[in-house]
């Protein structure tokens, strides 16, 4: 595969930052739904009282202050990742030059200790990249899980002020209708982006 090529996927894999975290399965959801659904029908007066909200826990980390740092810290560290990969791959491909050159004009053995020169730095290279990518990986399921704890925070505070029997995670492929009005993702946004200046 040609650096150029291996340095494309690099970048690919380490923009994909629309991964969706911490899902409850189908199977789950949709007993969980069910219970609530038995509970409506057997206990109406319980039913009443259930107050219900939903946050978007993409929109919170994309928005809010944590999670706008954490994405710059993460920006950082593919950026210097990408410098060195960038310049391991540079040397790969003078080498390469190099020897398209001069083979005609290098001996057999020359021409081999060159070869095997050139394989050793793709080696290495794809090792760099592989490290970087799992480096990388780590550092962004790192961030997500300490940004999405202070989110529960948040979220577990305005549920007992407020009232709220659940909360959910909006996902879209759970959620069949939902009301904006229940929607508590700017709420907390704010709430969190008040907390994190209060720790300054």
């Amino acid at each position: 595969m040609e650096v150029s090529s291996k340095r494309r996927l690099f970048n690919q894999s380490i923009k994909n930052k629309n991964r969706r975290k911490f899902k409850m399965s189908k199977r789950v959801f949709y007993l969980f739904v069910s219970a609530l659904l038995i509970l409506g029908v057997s206990l109406p007066l319980y039913a009443a009282e259930l107050k219900i909200g939903y946050v978007d826990l993409q929109k919170a980390l994309n928005e809010s202050e944590p999670g706008k740092k954490a994405k710059a810290e993460l920006e950082g560290l593919i950026k210097e990742k990408q410098k060195v990969i960038d310049q391991k791959g540079k040397e790969v491909e003078e080498l390469k030059k190099e020897i398209d050159k001069k083979a005609t004009v290098l001996s057999k053995d020359a021409l081999k200790s060159k070869q095997d020169d050139l394989d050793r730095k793709m080696r290495e290279y794809k090792r760099l990249v592989q490290d970087a990518q799992d480096e990388v990986k780590k550092k962004e399921n790192e961030l997500t899980i300490e940004v999405i704890k202070e989110i529960r925070k948040i979220v577990e505070q305005i549920g007992k002020e407020e009232g709220y029997t659940f909360i959910f995670e909006d996902i879209e492929e759970f959620l069949l209708y939902k009301d904006s009005s229940v929607d508590l993702t700017g709420k907390v946004i704010e709430r969190i982006n008040k907390a994190m200046k209060e720790k300054k």
